[in-house]
Parts: C-alpha cells; sequence; structure tokens
C-alpha cells in the first residue's frame, strides 16, 4: 500500500504558531510520546535529562544560519527586492543560487544595487540565469577578499526567519535563531529541535556522563518545499550537505554496541544518520550531498530516539517524525498538542519521541 501525502494533514489555529521563542531556551514545554505504549506525557525540555543516563548519546547538527535575506534596490526602476540566498556555486566568481521576490520584475541582465542603513551603496550584483519560477542565479561584484565579501553579506543580511513567523527579524533572533552548537556556516534555516538546549542543560548532561555527538548537515530550503505528489515515493529532496566526522562516529557506535538510548536531535541529525549507514548497520564517516526523504515505512539504524518540533501539514519534516513514530500515535499527538495549545513551528515547543 502506497503511503500518501494526504495523509499527514491538519488544521492548525494560526494563534498556535509561534511568533517569539521563549524566554529562555529550555522554557518550552516537552511532548514525551512513549512509541510502545502509546503513552503521552507533558513536560518542560529541561525535564529531557530524565529520560537519559551515563553513556546515553545525544547527536546534534552543528550547522550555523548565515543572514541569508538580502534587501535590494533594481536599477533604473529602484523598485525594493528580497534576495535569498541558497548556495554559493562559485566562490571565485561570487556566483550564487537565490531566489527573488517578486519574481516577476527580475530578468536576465538585471542589475541589482544592495546600501546600508545610511543607503550609501556596498554591495551590486547582476542576474544571469533564471533557473526556476522563483529562483535566480546572480553573480557579486566585489574587488575585495572572501573575508571582506563575507563580512558586508553578513552586515546587510538578515536573519532568514521563516515566513510563517510573519514579522521582521530583529535583534534577538541573532542569538535565538542560532543553536549553541552553531560552528559550521551553510544554513538558511535552523535546525530547530536544537534552539531548546541551553548552556545550563548541556552541562548538566555532561556532568551526567551523557556523550554528545556533533554532525553538520546545512539546511537548505529543499527541507521546507511543498510535497506536489500525493505518492510520497514519487517525490525528490533537494540535496544537502552533510558530514558525518570520526569523533561522531566514535560516540555513536560506542553507545549503539553498549545498547544505549541514542538521541537524533532533529530531523536533520537523523537524515544526516541514516545516509551514513554500514553494511553492519553501525554510523560510518561520510561527506557529500544527500537527498534522502524519510516516509512510512521505514526502518531506522542508528538513533532509537528522536527530538523534534511541530511541523508543518504535509511537510517532510512531520512525515519523518511519523516513519519514527508511528503515524496514527504521532497524528494523534498533533491533535492532543493543538487541544493543549502547544506553541508551533520553529520557535515552538518540542516532542521527545522514544
Amino acid at each position: 500500500m502506497r503511503t500518501k501525502l494526504s495523509q499527514f494533514d491538519y488544521t492548525l489555529p494560526s494563534e498556535l504558531i509561534a511568533k517569539y521563542p521563549t524566554d529562555s531556551r529550555d522554557g518550552s514545554r516537552l511532548m514525551v510520546i512513549h512509541k510502545e505504549t502509546g503513552e503521552i506525557e507533558h513536560k518542560l525540555f529541561k525535564d529531557l535529562i530524565d529520560y537519559y543516563d551515563s553513556g546515553d548519546c545525544m547527536i546534534f547538527n552543528n550547522t550555523k544560519v548565515f543572514p541569508a535575506r538580502l534587501y535590494g534596490k533594481k536599477e533604473k526602476t529602484g523598485a525594493r527586492i528580497e534576495v535569498f540566498l541558497l548556495r554559493e556555486l562559485n566562490k571565485t566568481t561570487r556566483l550564487w543560487d537565490v531566489l527573488v521576490d517578486p519574481a516577476r520584475k527580475i530578468r536576465v541582465g538585471n542589475k541589482l544595487y544592495f546600501t546600508d542603513e545610511e543607503d550609501n551603496e556596498v554591495l551590486v550584483a547582476e542576474v544571469v540565469d533564471n533557473t526556476t519560477s522563483r529562483g535566480r542565479t546572480i553573480r557579486f561584484f566585489y574587488d575585495g577578499d572572501d573575508v571582506e565579501f563575507y563580512s558586508e553579506l553578513t552586515k546587510l543580511g538578515n536573519t532568514p526567519l521563516p515566513k510563517y513567523i510573519d514579522r521582521p527579524a530583529e535583534d534577538l533572533d541573532k542569538e535565538r535563531y542560532q543553536t549553541l552548537f552553531a560552528k559550521e556556516i551553510g544554513a538558511v534555516a535552523a535546525p530547530t529541535a536544537g534552539l531548546h538546549f541551553s548552556r545550563e542543560l548541556i552541562k548538566r548532561f555532561e556532568i551526567k556522563g551523557i556523550e554528545l555527538a556533533e554532525i553538520t548537515l546545512h539546511v537548505g530550503l529543499g527541507t521546507f518545499r511543498n510535497i506536489e505528489v500525493e505518492d510520497l515515493s514519487k517525490h525528490k529532496m533537494d540535496a544537502e550537505y552533510f558530514n558525518v566526522g570520526s569523533e561522531a562516529v566514535e560516540k555513536v557506535n560506542k553507545a549503539k554496541a553498549d545498547k544505549r538510548r541514542i538521541c537524533g536531535v532533529g530531523t536533520t541529525s537523523m537524515r544526516s544518520i541514516e545516509s551514513s549507514v554500514s553494511a553492519t548497520g553501525y554510523l560510518k564517516e561520510s561527506q557529500g550531498w544527500t537527498n534522502k526523504f524519510i516516509f512510512p515505512p521505514f526502518q531506522f539504524t542508528i538513533a532509537n530516539s528522536m527530538i523534534t518540533n511541530m511541523h508543518l501539514p504535509k511537510s517532510s519534516l512531520l512525515i519523518m517524525a511519523c516513519a519514527f513514530g508511528g503515524q496514527d500515535l504521532i497524528m494523534d499527538a498533533y491533535q492532543v498538542a493543538i487541544k493543549e495549545k502547544y506553541r508551533f513551528f520553529s520557535y515552538g515547543d518540542a516532542m521527545l519521541i522514544i
């Protein structure tokens, strides 16, 4: 029997979409779902430590979000254009894949001007290709070195909050839309399950003897792109860069050999480790691009628990959570979350599936 997209739909009251993070990272709510019994508990995120013991392992995505949303002006008309940086294609020629809005106003050959708060011209780019209905390839003109160029991009750019948050990025987002593990620059969206970990909670995990392993997956917009086919076996994910290094492999495989609890923190961590499985069923060193789409039924190999946020209807993220926790149980849990007024999406509350 084929798995259908329509099985993962639900109706969410708009007031449950979190517009801001909680005052403290670990102050969000935590729904704990027990796969075997179907029991659902309501906790705070700081209670997460009660479910893990010495020798267990948590796997974090240490990707770092860069300020990918720029606002520029079109030559001659001065029309305001939003440019969302997706991926650098060529460092030497400063060629980038981007999304532009409004797309209908931009043609190949158009120049875009990016200015600072005093309206001084800082960067100029030219549209060199139309790649999709909204996408473009642009080339930045800049005479300085790479360090200076990325410094200018960082100053001009805004935190790329998802559109459903429906407010301009603020200073607080520069910190709170990054995890405390963020090191490797390259994501255009945060691995949101990791946003809940505070310094205090991380220290408590370390004191308790719980291993913290880091991998990298640079989250792209493809993770959030609408699925447009009813038969999920026909959906193609956009590829995202990932890296699973030797240190993470050693920690995870020791926990697996000792039959300990292993937790994938977020769907991006889960995609990375499930893209890096050896023939013997253990984690292996790996890097490259993954377009793995996880949907029911799926046999998970590495992690036996998972932390994730509450996701959009019919999204690849919700579908993966259902593959891990069981479709009926997770979809029922979403109805409980709505009834209990959990906060949803990137800045929302979390779910532990064990």
